[in-house]
């Protein structure tokens, strides 16, 4: 029966929507793949993608209880939209679950090493982290010293961001 049902609204939908817009957005700067390294493939993508994620929620992070639950909204879209994607690239519905358990330990992996070198302020620690993450066999050269401190810089201006503009839907990440 509950076919026929409509489906129940998220009364935060426009909202996590808009705010998952900013981060894709942010994600997608051509800065990112043409100077600074990041691969411009499906993995890569994933890589400039989840790294603004994991800026977001380390903004959102121990806040009120209504913007952490926007939040774990809006990293539900993520990963809801990183199944449509998996499966847009052919993966199999047998294949698929296997895939996102593989992205999700991959990108919780980041998060703490991330989160951590932002909260001491150790670019270096950001770097390797960055490097060891985003290209680990690649010949290609990250410009692992940008990009860690383009990590440090959105996470100041990020957290001057008001949460009630944040409850809104408006972010904005900084010019890399």
């Amino acid at each position: 029966m509950s076919l026929f049902r409509p489906k129940k609204q998220n009364p935060n939908e426009k909202i996590v929507s808009k705010l998952y817009a900013h981060i894709i957005e942010a994600g997608r700067q051509p800065v990112l793949y043409a100077e600074w390294g990041v691969p411009d493939t499906p993995i890569g993508r994933y890589e400039a993608i989840g790294l603004h994620m994991i800026l977001f929620l380390f903004r959102t992070r121990s806040t009120s209880p209504a913007l952490e639950e926007l939040s774990q909204d809006v990293l539900d879209e993520f990963f809801l939209e990183l199944d449509h994607s998996v499966r847009e690239l052919g993966v199999g519905d047998a294949g698929v679950p296997k895939r996102m358990k593989k992205l999700g330990k991959m990108f919780y992996g980041r998060m703490g090493p991330y989160w951590k070198a932002l909260d001491d302020n150790n670019i270096d620690a950001l770097k390797d982290a960055l490097v060891r993450n985003i290209t680990p066999d690649s010949k290609e050269q990250l410009a692992s010293e940008a990009l860690a401190q383009y990590m440090i810089t959105s996470a100041a201006h990020l957290a001057k961001i008001d949460e009630d503009q944040l409850l809104r839907g408006e972010i904005n990440f900084p010019q890399p």
